[in-house]
């Protein structure tokens, strides 16, 4: 940070840039039987080039290359189309679409949309560009993922990649302890126990996995589970003389065990399931036994959880903002409220400067402001006051740690307060980016 305003963020380096052209270019190897299948995709999926470009570029207000042309549109035409004289893939070193020398969010929403379900060739080899895309960005700090679903189709979008987090799934009852001991105890009666069972059973699935040795064997979703159990702690439940024992037995874990269990087994059947409905059957499940509890991109987190979703993230172009709701959402779930609230408010005065540097600080957030109300005085005067009083709060408390001329936040619940606070007016504004509150 410099000057009071924020540093554009751009990891994504040449040598990635060129590797990813590459890929495009001259296609990757994939394995078909015994030896090697090189295979191609083209970046504009099912769609004509211009119509792709279309969707990311006012091609009409660009300018042309060729003096023949007022505008990219018509340049593009006469070069891809009447005469087919643009290389292959000349899009990626165009200065003027930004991809080559441009800020790492043009990148990432040009990649991201190569993806999208409209755009991709279904029958093509879109899933194997995208797991070598991925792998590529990965090197330098990016993902992409899917955030949300259309049609039942993945529509992905771009995050930053944290590989500490890939390395080991930590589950429910491990992630919440200190919120599970200072609150009423969850429970889960008989009847959704049973419902939950069922839905388990039908996806205790066979896999065929391969040992060291190269021999084939098989294992059910049901041994994974117990396996990835633990890790943790060992798998019991109350038997008929109510004493609690080690078991494998699912129906039993389900029935008899912790009610945190039972929650961290649902997390782990949807670490294996390819069922794009688990989810769904998960929350219908939950809501119909009153539980407010849901599973939400592989974890159950509570239905009235204020985190800001990854589908609400998708629309966010700044880099150095996403990384940091990202960080403060996980240091949340963490239970780390005081370095949750540290990397929120980070955010927040980050959102403030989302314009700059067309926009000085004030400008900026004024334009925000103006976009969440759309200039309708009551709405203008409650987020600006609101805007005012969230500033107020990170000059008066000690939000962040090296601050010690501030008033000292002692009590947990206080950092709950003041994250969702900040969570509630941030959720809100982000939606409203770049246009996004235009209906």
């Amino acid at each position: 940070m410099k000057g009071g305003t924020f540093e554009t963020v751009n990891r994504i380096s040449e040598i990635t840039k060129r590797d990813i052209l590459d890929l495009f270019k001259n296609g990757v190897d994939i394995p078909d039987f015994w030896e090697t299948q090189r295979v191609t995709y083209n970046y504009f999926g099912r769609l004509e080039e211009i119509e792709f470009l279309k969707r990311l570029y006012d091609l009409n207000n660009m300018l042309s290359l060729d003096s023949r042309f007022s505008d990219a549109e018509s340049d593009i035409w006469q070069h891809t189309v009447n005469n087919d004289d643009y290389p292959f893939c000349w899009v990626f070193e165009d200065e003027r679409f930004q991809l080559k020398n441009g800020s790492d969010e043009v990148y990432l929403k040009f990649i991201c949309e190569i993806f999208h379900p409209t755009v991709r060739l279904e029958k093509g080899y879109w899933k194997e560009f995208l797991d070598e895309t991925n792998r590529l960005l990965q090197n330098d700090g990016y993902e992409i993922y899917p955030a949300e679903k259309k049609s039942n189709r993945d529509v992905y979008g771009w995050r930053i990649f944290s590989p500490e987090e890939d390395k080991l799934f930590v589950p429910y009852s491990q992630r919440n302890q200190k919120l599970i001991n200072g609150k009423k105890r969850l429970t889960i009666k008989r009847g959704a126990r049973n419902q939950i069972y069922q839905l388990l059973e039908k996806h205790n699935n066979v896999h065929r996995e391969t040992d060291e040795t190269g021999l084939n064997y098989y294992i059910t979703t049901r041994e994974r589970v117990f396996s990835d159990i633990r890790q943790f702690y060992p798998p019991k439940c109350y038997n008929v003389q109510n004493q609690y024992v080690e078991t494998e037995n699912l129906q039993d874990f389900m029935y008899y065990s912790s009610p945190y269990c039972v929650i961290d087994a649902i997390e782990f059947f949807e670490k294996y399931n390819q069922d794009i409905d688990f989810e769904t059957q998960v929350y219908t499940i939950l809501r119909l036994n009153d539980l407010a509890l849901k599973l939400d991109n592989g974890k159950i987190v509570s239905a009235y959880d204020g985190q800001i979703k990854n589908s609400t993230l998708v629309p966010i172009q700044e880099a150095g903002l996403k990384e940091l709701l990202q960080e403060a959402t996980k240091y949340y779930d963490e239970g780390n409220f005081r370095i949750a609230v540290e990397k929120l408010w980070d955010a927040f005065e980050r959102l403030k400067t989302y314009y700059s540097p067309t926009l000085d600080k004030k400008e900026s957030a004024n334009k925000i402001v103006c976009d969440m109300s759309s200039n309708k005085d009551p709405y203008k005067i409650l987020f600006e006051n609101e805007f005012f009083e969230l500033t107020a709060i990170g000059n008066n408390f000690r939000i962040r740690h090296h601050e010690t001329t501030k008033t000292d936040i002692e009590d947990n619940r206080h950092y709950d307060y003041f994250y969702k606070r900040c969570l509630s007016l941030i959720s809100v504004a982000i939606q409203y980016l770049d246009g996004g509150g235009m209906l």
